[in-house]
C-alpha cells in the first residue's frame, strides 16, 4: 500500500510468519501433548491441517495490505521469478520470514514448556520408512500447489476478495496428503524455524534432512511461477510490497 515503509512490511512480515508457526507449527506439539500415549489419528491430522489453514487465511487478511503476506520464502522467490516482486528486497525478506519462524518457535516452547520440545516441537522430518527422494517429490508437490495458487488468485483477473481463504484451502488440502511423508513443512522458514529453536533447547534435530526440504520447496517456488508465465502469458498483479517500489 502506498506510504507503508520497508521496515513496516517486514516487521508484517516477521509477525506473519511467527503467528503461522506459532499456531499451524505448535498445533502438531500441542495434539501430542493432549494426546498422550493415544495413537495418533486420521482427526489429528485434520485438526493440524485446520490450525495451518486457519491461521493463514487470518494473516493474509490480517498483513496482506502490508507486505503481500508471503510469511513462505518460496512464495517470495515465485513472485520475484513472475516479475510481481523486486529482486532487491528478496533478501530482506527472506530474512524476515526466518526471524518470524524462530520466534514463533520460541513462542511455542513458551507456552507449552520444555513438553513441546520433548515431543518434537512440530520439526518437519521424514522417518525411516520415507527415503530422500520421496521427500523431496512430496515437499515439491506439497509446495508447488501451494505456491501455484497463490500466484495465481492473487491475478487482477481472478475473484477479487476470495484469495485468503482459497490459499488457507489449500494450505489445509495439502497437509492432508503429503504430512505421512515428510511433515508437510511446505516452506522453507517453517523448516527452518523449529529447527533451530529445537537444537537450542537440546532436542534431536536431523539436519541432513534440511537440504531435501529446501532444495524441493525452492524448486517448487520456481516451477510455480513458470507454470504461471505459461499458463496466462500476461502480467499478473503486483502485490503490496512491489506497489511502494
Amino acid at each position: 500500500m502506498d506510504g507503508l515503509r520497508i521496515p513496516q512490511q517486514l516487521a508484517a512480515e516477521v509477525l506473519g510468519t511467527a503467528f503461522l508457526v506459532f499456531i499451524g507449527v505448535g498445533s502438531v506439539p500441542a495434539t501430542l501433548i493432549v494426546n498422550g500415549d493415544a495413537p495418533f489419528t486420521m482427526a489429528d491430522l485434520g485438526v493440524i491441517s485446520l490450525a495451518f489453514g486457519t491461521v493463514v487465511v487470518a494473516t493474509v487478511y490480517a498483513f496482506g495490505h502490508v507486505s503481500g503476506n508471503h510469511i513462505n520464502p518460496a512464495v517470495t522467490l515465485a513472485l520475484a521469478l513472475s516479475g510481481q516482486f523486486p529482486w532487491r528486497r528478496v533478501p530482506a525478506y527472506l530474512a524476515a520470514q526466518l526471524v518470524g519462524a524462530v520466534l514463533g518457535a520460541l513462542a511455542i516452547v513458551g507456552v507449552l514448556g520444555r513438553r513441546a520440545s520433548e515431543v518434537g516441537l512440530g520439526v518437519a522430518a521424514y522417518g525411516d520408512g520415507v527415503g530422500a527422494g520421496q521427500a523431496f517429490v512430496a515437499e515439491f508437490v506439497g509446495t508447488f500447489i501451494l505456491v501455484l495458487t497463490v500466484l495465481l488468485v492473487i491475478q487482477r483477473a481472478a475473484p477479487p476478495g476470495f484469495a485468503g481463504i482459497a490459499i488457507g484451502l489449500v494450505v489445509f488440502a495439502a497437509i492432508v496428503p503429503v504430512a505421512p511423508a515428510t511433515g508437510a513443512s511446505i516452506n522453507p522458514a517453517r523448516t527452518l524455524g523449529p529447527m533451530l529453536v529445537q537444537q537450542l533447547w537440546g532436542g534431536a534435530v536431523d539436519w541432513s534432512q534440511a537440504p531435501v526440504y529446501l532444495a524441493a520447496e525452492f524448486c517448487a517456488g520456481a516451477a510455480a511461477a513458470l507454470v504461471v508465465r505459461a499458463l496466462t502469458r500476461t502480467e499478473t498483479v503486483r502485490v503490496t510490497a512491489d506497489t511502494t517500489a
